[in-house]
């Protein structure tokens, strides 16, 4: 009877191997996770975004081949369009309030392969424009049009459009904004008092009008610093760019045996397309900082609110 049990109990189990869930036992008495525990953990926000840091971090400091920089490069690309589009379809600033994290997060990334590249392109340059991925060939073909100073000419403006114009502003708005919040604080959190001692508004408005207030100033508050990510990034992305040209242009002649004129075709292509590949996103970030800052008092979708104070 025992031993009929037994048989049933072994049937209807299932088999540990089988199990796409199950932990993998090792040799020594430990178990490593399965494939299905791995993609459940990295489903959770927490974890992604502790995995993506440090992949930003490990840019820094680890090699990488162009196809997977070319990867990279598309998704730093796509961030940046994203962020734009979420900056432009919210209603009211607050509702992006994890802008400044976003912010630093893009920078990081954008820096972590400015590195990245750095590398291929002084290590690889001298074998042809190809050396540090599709990506950043096609940018300097299509601006620089076989010319390098056209190249360097619109990268100039470009790092001078985004960090003068665009960053300085918004910086100047958030400042701005930061410092009357904060000085409009006593005086709005007296009038909600206000509100809840005569009864035209119960205690759940009043802690909800409060902390909307918190949140208001703490957003304007890190908008403040988090512009300065924007103008350090922009800055060393111009040092990355001329430390690239006169370096490639040294290792080439140098040590590759290069004439002038082909290292300094082959790295000035190079850098210039890395420095477009860069400051392009960089160029969309600033922009939908802008537009976030600015959007202040302004209810609504940016679209909503133009097309009805245009056609007024």
């Amino acid at each position: 009877m025992s031993d009929t049990t037994a048989n049933d109990e072994a049937k209807t189990a299932p088999a540990a191997g089988n199990d796409p869930g199950a932990s993998v036992p090792a040799a020594g008495g430990l178990a490593f996770p399965s494939v299905q525990n791995i993609w459940d953990n990295l489903k959770r926000g927490d974890v992604s975004l502790a995995t993506g840091i440090l992949v930003i971090l490990t840019l820094l400091i680890m090699p990488m081949p162009p196809m997977m920089l070319d990867m990279f490069l598309a998704v730093s690309i796509v961030f940046s369009v994203l962020v734009l589009m979420t900056a432009l379809f919210i209603q009211k600033p607050l509702e992006f309030s994890s802008f400044p994290t976003v912010l630093l997060i893009a920078t990081m990334l954008r820096l972590g392969l400015n590195i990245a590249s750095t590398r291929l392109i002084l290590s690889n340059g001298h074998e042809g424009t190809a050396a540090a991925g599709n990506v950043i060939q096609s940018f300097g073909n299509l601006v620089m049009s076989g010319n390098f100073v056209i190249g360097i000419i619109v990268f100039a403006i470009l790092v001078i459009v985004n960090f003068i114009v665009i960053t300085k502003g918004s910086g100047r708005i958030a400042e701005v904004a930061a410092r009357f919040t904060l000085d409009a604080m006593p005086g709005k959190q007296m009038a909600i008092d206000a509100d809840l001692s005569a009864g035209l508004i119960d205690e759940a408005e009043a802690r909800a009008r409060r902390k909307n207030l918190e949140d208001e100033s703490s957003f304007f508050g890190a908008m403040d610093g988090a512009s300065k990510f924007v103008r350090g990034d922009a800055i060393a992305g111009l040092l990355i760019t001329f430390i690239n040209i006169l370096g490639g242009i040294f290792i080439g002649v140098a040590q590759m045996e290069l004439s002038f004129s082909e290292a300094a075709n082959n790295y000035t292509l190079l850098t210039i397309g890395d420095g477009l590949v860069s400051q392009i996103p960089a160029l969309i970030v600033s922009t939908a900082a802008g537009l976030l800052v600015s959007k202040a008092g302004v209810q609504g979708a940016a679209d909503k609110a133009l097309a009805s104070q245009f056609t007024g």
